[in-house]
């Protein structure tokens, strides 16, 4: 039977309103849906279009009183507390962004995770421009410095002790590796940073679908479930001034974001965000996939003289606020294993001093 998202246009239509703190219930016609989850999930990144940012919270902690204790029900967590099999199933381990002991295995940890998304983004062919990709990580200790790969290193062969501390003024800092930086990927992504300190990894790189659609000079439209990720959720920068070597360049690209998940560049790229580089790379990818869909599915109605069927308004924005933080930290934990494997022993699981989150 196929599941339809019921619509919640009034906030007493659904029985199902938990107002208890327990975890909501699944029914045969599939996950919660009461207006307390469909609020509830608008607490992703995408509400920071209407909000101020504010500064990216550090993950550290001093005591377990913290390691176990789940939020209210007003924060609910899509994905790190829904039950399957009803109130009365056992519980399950769940894939959460960890806490830690301190701000030196918080950076560990972040560093960790920086090397492994620059290793998968190299595994799926991103790193075939040269220099024209960077990902960078906000420091824990000192949050006006972020990581960033160095120049000229394969992403393929990343470790965490290739990556570069860089200052908000691109000077790059001992207590990293002191080698020369990518200038374009600096202005970009201090830009990005200080103008979103709720950001703490952002990710640019030259796809070949992302060139083509860039052209193009539109936004992704909600023709998937995969799209509505980012439905009214990106923003799309309309002009090139060539490589970004001016300060200008990455301010306009800045705005060009906003308060949205990603940005796309005209006749350049793409570019996402999120508050985990693990995030931020799952993003990137899955806007890649989003925009080669796209362009697949417009050259089809072309040939056809149709035109694609797109989710409805409600639908996709439900769908959005689905792929809040946690979730799209969760949904690259499968590449990030897959990348740890393939290291043969040179990246770890994890790190000395990080609390994993039952």
């Amino acid at each position: 039977m196929a599941f339809r998202i019921p619509r919640l246009s009034s906030p007493l239509r659904s029985a199902s309103l938990n107002l208890s703190g327990r975890t909501p219930r699944y029914t045969s016609a599939g996950p919660p849906t009461s207006p307390l989850l469909y609020n509830t999930l608008k607490r992703s990144i995408s509400t920071s279009k209407t909000a101020p940012a504010s500064v990216a919270s550090s993950n550290t902690v001093t005591g377990d009183n913290n390691r176990a204790s789940p939020p209210p029900s007003t924060e609910f967590t899509y994905g790190a507390y829904m039950k399957v099999g009803g109130p009365n199933a056992k519980p399950v381990h769940r894939i959460r962004i960890p806490k830690f002991e301190s701000l030196e295995a918080e950076r560990a940890h972040r560093k960790l995770h920086h090397a492994a998304a620059l290793r998968w983004l190299g595994y799926q062919g991103y790193n075939n421009e040269g220099a024209g990709g960077h990902v960078t990580v906000r420091d824990p200790i000192m949050p006006d410095h972020f990581w960033i790969n160095p120049h000229g290193k394969s992403f393929s062969h990343m470790r965490p002790e290739d990556l570069c501390l860089v200052s908000k003024d691109g000077e790059v800092k001992e207590g990293g590796n002191m080698h020369s930086i990518n200038p374009a990927g600096y202005i970009i992504h201090s830009a990005v940073h200080e103008a979103r300190p709720d950001v703490v990894a952002a990710v640019h790189c030259h796809s070949v679908p992302s060139k083509a659609f860039s052209a193009i000079g539109c936004q992704l439209e909600p023709i998937n479930q995969d799209a509505c990720r980012f439905y009214n959720d990106h923003g799309v920068y309309s002009g090139f001034g060539g490589i970004v070597f001016k300060e200008d360049e990455g301010k306009h690209i800045a705005q060009a974001l906003g308060g949205t998940k990603g940005v796309i560049l005209q006749n350049h790229g793409h570019l996402t965000v999120a508050k985990t580089v693990d995030g931020a790379a799952f993003l990137f990818g899955a806007m890649d996939r989003c925009i080669q869909a796209q362009l697949l599915a417009d050259a089809a109605c072309a040939g056809r003289g149709s035109t694609t069927i797109k989710v409805g308004h409600e639908e996709a924005e439900y769908t959005r606020n689905t792929y809040n933080d946690e979730m799209v930290y969760i949904m690259f934990q499968s590449a990030f294993e897959d990348v740890v494997k393939a290291s043969n022993g040179e990246l770890p699981m994890h790190v000395q001093g990080e609390i994993p989150r039952a």
